[in-house]
């Protein structure tokens, strides 16, 4: 698969990622501030969900990022 196709899949595969990732993320925070109102427990969550989605979209991005291989396609 040429880099440019890989691209092209990384850049959708990472928005429909972090579409759903933020949907879910903020059902759960939403739930959690109901449950525990504490300015902590808040501001732990949110720190930990602010960044946890990093490794996710950097394997993505390590994908789509590998040079074509000589001679392949193309």
């Amino acid at each position: 698969m040429r880099q440019r196709t890989r691209k092209f899949i990384g850049v959708i595969l990472t928005f429909m990622f972090l579409v759903v990732y933020v949907l879910v993320m903020m059902a759960i925070g939403a739930a959690l501030a109901a449950r525990e109102p504490g300015f902590w427990v808040q501001l732990g969550y949110h720190a930990i969900a602010g960044v946890a989605w990093l490794p996710v979209v950097m394997v993505i991005i390590k994908w789509m990022s590998r040079p074509d291989e000589p001679g392949g396609e193309g």
